[in-house]
């Protein structure tokens, strides 16, 4: 069951439409089932030619508005249409007038034995819906508060689900992206597009927010998208920005003017502050010479092997080298991007500096030291004579930063499955310890699959990520805090869209990367199972099924060996109480074996809580 809160400025024209007999002949013996009387006196009347008389219900409805006078709302009519599923059986009146008396007491507009609330009326003209109209005003001349009303309907509606054993839908958790209303799927039905702009402009947004390390970065990506963007500025503080808007440059309006969607418009994780906490989180310190700058995220070299840490670093110090005019510039510019610095020093004159190396924050060699690259080492033209000569103003052609050889290519995609996999396993220890300390995992696989998209091209990818989008972020707004396998995942994430597509040599690796996503959004349903969160747990079932289509990719698994048990389910040995019926390991796609290839099956559910702790 849903409803949509909508507001008006004239009750009589409302009431009229409710009455009649609607745009396409679809209303049908309309009637009052509930309001602040009984439904007979609040009735119209029928007049001598056969018509209905609206003026007694008209002037009860308006009266409380005329007594408020200036201090009336702007749009005083509140109009709630509220639907049961095409599933669901039909109510009678007595039903839906419950759940319009649930709804006005929930909302606090009309609260039981309150004889001073506002006038309101439920009209039926259908078997599955009805529409409740309010005029915010109350009797004893106060106006009403409706702040966060819709959350208020959302809880009405699902006590009314369970209370009537109707279909079950989502909370509002807030966990969902702004929909695309109606105006806007018939204006892109009309411009020939394929999706509404919105939807266009989410994902863009997401992809960019993916791959940049800074606020900086970001506005560059979307900006290279081919997005128009603009900038909010504080109007205390003129040189601080505090929110940005995107459009496509073809989506105008009657006007001719940009239709501009700001970061709260397409999603709630992706509105400037939001955006900010994801650049500016903290990460494991640089070196000796003190943290990375405020706003930049560092490449952490945790799941990185040596030939991405390479690229890694050959397109760092290349970038920086191009933007630098002095040493000094140079070495300041790494320290700001997080890298670790070490310069070598002249024996013979103190103070000279004849040498850099450079590595990432994590990045051990086999020896479990830091692993430095010497400038000779990441390109024969970042070499310390060849910077040296370029700054004291030697000719120097500059080089494409994201040109990586194929071992590289195949190196970044290998590193980004080593990441999913490990989310995987931190997801899993998560479910059966703290499903909450997963949450920065579960937010960074959209990241994961956004560039993995964008980097393959493949439609199977994007529709997987857009499939898991709600799946990704914690209710009720709510930023997690940054783990170890939340931020490896954002790692691979910038790195697959350094990487690009691979050519058909090594486009084994893609597949290798889809099969770890598979079993990562596989790991997180029944994490989200575990907190009662069937709509995100179903978004992570669309997702897998998304990427199982890439290559007819089968949902048996392909890492495990037969007999080989989850970490999840020896944790689980020997408690009391098992902590639910879905195994883990048959949650994932590499631990379906043959041995056990019907372990799990839709429909499965987690047994209610007991009095012990619900793990």
């Amino acid at each position: 069951m849903i409803g949509k809160v909508l507001r008006g400025q004239r009750v009589q024209g409302l009431i009229r439409y409710l009455y009649g007999p609607g745009r396409d002949e679809e209303h049908h013996n309309p009637r009052i089932v509930a309001g602040f009387r009984s439904p007979a006196e609040l009735e119209p009347t029928i007049r001598t030619g056969g018509g209905l008389d609206f003026r007694q219900l008209d002037g009860l409805l308006t009266q409380p508005l005329a007594a408020l006078g200036e201090h009336s709302y702007r749009k005083p009519v509140w109009h709630l249409p509220v639907r049961a599923a095409p599933e669901d059986p039909i109510l009678t009146d007595q039903q839906w007038a419950q759940i319009a008396a649930d709804i006005m007491a929930r909302t606090g507009l009309a609260p039981p034995g309150d004889d001073d609330s506002v006038r309101w009326i439920a009209v039926r003209h259908a078997d599955d819906h009805i529409h409740i109209v309010a005029t915010l005003a109350r009797t004893d001349g106060v106006r009403p508060e409706v702040w966060n009303d819709g959350y208020r309907v959302r809880e009405a509606c699902r006590a009314a689900e369970d209370r009537l054993g109707l279909r079950r839908t989502a909370p509002a958790d807030r966990t969902a992206a702004r929909r695309t209303s109606r105006g806007e799927t018939e204006k892109a039905i009309r411009n020939g597009r394929t999706e509404p702009p919105r939807t266009v402009l989410r994902r863009s947004v997401q992809t960019a927010a993916a791959g940049a390390r800074t606020e900086g970065e970001f506005f560059a990506l979307l900006q290279a998208e081919g997005l128009l963007v603009r900038r909010r500025v504080s109007q205390r503080q003129p040189d601080q920005v505090t929110g940005y808007a995107v459009a496509l440059p073809d989506d105008r309006t009657a006007a001719g003017q940009p239709v501009w969607y700001g970061g709260g418009k397409l999603a709630a994780d992706l509105t400037l502050p939001k955006l900010r906490a994801r650049w500016t989180r903290p990460g494991p310190h640089s070196g000796p010479a003190g943290p990375p700058s405020a706003d930049y995220q560092p490449v952490s070299g945790r799941h990185l092997s040596e030939r991405s840490a390479r690229a890694v670093l050959r397109t760092t110090v290349r970038q920086a080298a191009d933007q630098a005019r002095t040493p000094d510039e140079f070495f300041d510019s790494l320290h700001r991007a997080g890298l670790l610095i070490r310069q070598r020093l002249s024996t013979v004159e103190p103070g000279q500096v004849t040498g850099y190396a450079v590595s990432l924050p994590d990045l051990l060699g086999s020896d479990g030291k830091p692993l430095w690259l010497t400038g000779g080492r990441l390109a024969e033209d970042l070499t310390w004579p060849r910077l040296q000569r370029r700054w004291n103003g030697g000719a120097h052609d500059r080089c494409d930063h994201a040109v990586l050889s194929s071992e590289e290519r195949r190196a970044i995609y290998d590193d980004a499955a080593r990441a999913a996999a490990y989310a995987t396993a931190q997801i899993r220890r998560c479910t059966v310890i703290d499903p909450h300390a997963a949450r920065d995992a579960c937010w960074a696989a959209a990241d994961i699959l956004r560039s993995a998209a964008r980097a393959t091209g493949n439609p199977h990818l994007r529709r997987a990520a857009d499939a898991y989008d709600r799946a990704a972020r914690a209710p009720y707004g709510r930023i997690p805090q940054p783990t170890p396998a939340g931020n490896g995942l954002r790692t691979a994430a910038r790195l697959l869209l350094l990487a690009g597509r691979v050519e058909s040599a090594v486009a084994g690796t893609v597949e290798t990367l889809t099969k770890a996503l598979i079993v990562l959004v596989d790991a997180i349903a029944p994490l989200h199972r575990s907190q009662h969160r069937d709509v995100q747990a179903q978004a992570c079932g669309e997702a897998g099924q998304c990427l199982r289509r890439i290559g007819h990719l089968p949902s048996a698994c392909w890492m495990t060996k037969p007999g080989v048990r989850d970490p999840s389910d020896l944790a689980m040995t020997g408690f009391p109480t098992p902590w639910s019926t879905i195994s883990t390991r048959a949650s994932s796609a590499f631990e379906r074996d043959a041995a056990d290839p019907h372990s799990l099956r839709k429909g499965d559910q987690i047994p209610p809580a007991t009095g012990k702790r619900n793990v």
